[in-house]
């Protein structure tokens, strides 16, 4: 039995979001999910992750999980809106833990704040893993490289690899962050490459100019003609193109908001003395 796959696009981002369904049960996931974010004016509103929630509601079906692939840093994460509305349990790879440490040290943050100790989350997910699903079951599978707690998800014949694969004209995701690796993304996509999945679906499509984004692509075609890593691309030969092309990336536009929120398991910083929220933003000085 195949799982019944509704993607949700966020234009404001270039986000794949998903609800994934069992026919047969209507228990339902959500991958990946958004929250509405204007960095100008600091606000914030849930009409695409509320989209999911009606279309999940015309088909009759229950939101068990909501699932990350990974500590997104270009869009806040809906996942603790979506839990407040469905009950359903948060799930993201065990290494946010590491993402975690990481930008609490770098944002100055408190060394007890209870959401950064991983329980943010309601699951930690480790390599094998698998999550019920009414009668299909969804397996969890460790894709790091882009991040340390990139993971895959496979139900049926669909694999839904978050940012560690675009489309075949926009290629790899970068390595450059805090637990990135070159060497890992490469043996990740290959490891994926190999998953018994015909039907790829991704978390972010940049497409050439003139081109529609791209929420599914067979597995077949990335194989044979992604940009970056493919049928007759050693290791050595990704590995150089992918830090060279790294090291000219600008940082992502959302980066600091979208990681405050989104190592906290979707939840807004905790408000000030005066009672409102604020993001941080480490400042660089130049000579």
């Amino acid at each position: 039995m195949h799982v019944q796959i509704s993607p949700f696009f966020h234009a404001a981002t270039s986000t794949w979001s998903y609800l994934l369904c069992d026919p047969a049960t209507g228990e339902a996931a959500i991958i990946d999910a958004a929250l509405d974010f204007d960095a100008a004016s600091g606000e914030i509103g849930h009409a695409s992750a509320a989209a999911m929630l009606e279309a999940a509601a015309r088909a009759g079906a229950q939101v068990r999980w909501i699932l990350e692939t990974h500590a997104h840093a270009d869009h806040l994460s809906a996942a603790a809106w979506l839990k407040e509305r469905t009950g359903a349990h948060t799930a993201i790879g065990a290494g946010i833990t590491q993402v975690q440490e990481t930008f609490r040290q770098r944002l100055g943050l408190a060394a007890d704040e209870p959401d950064l100790d991983g329980s943010a989350f309601d699951r930690l997910l480790h390599d094998g893993d698998a999550l019920p699903l009414g009668e299909l079951a969804i397996r969890v599978v460790a894709t790091p490289g882009h991040t340390a707690d990139s993971v895959s998800y496979l139900v049926s014949d669909a694999v839904f690899v978050g940012d560690t694969l675009f489309s075949p004209a926009a290629g790899s995701a970068r390595c450059d962050f805090p637990g990135g690796d070159a060497d890992v993304l490469f043996r990740s996509v290959w490891r994926i490459y190999g998953l018994p999945a015909t039907r790829m679906f991704l978390a972010h499509d940049y497409p050439p100019a003139g081109e529609a984004a791209r929420a599914e692509v067979p597995v077949a075609e990335q194989r044979q003609s992604n940009k970056h890593i493919r049928e007759g691309v050693d290791e050595a030969t990704f590995v150089a193109m992918r830090q060279q092309r790294d090291a000219g990336l600008p940082p992502p536009r959302l980066l600091w908001p979208a990681l405050q929120v989104n190592i906290r398991g979707g939840r807004l910083p905790p408000p000030d003395a005066n009672g409102q929220r604020y993001f941080k933003l480490p400042v660089q000085l130049r000579d």
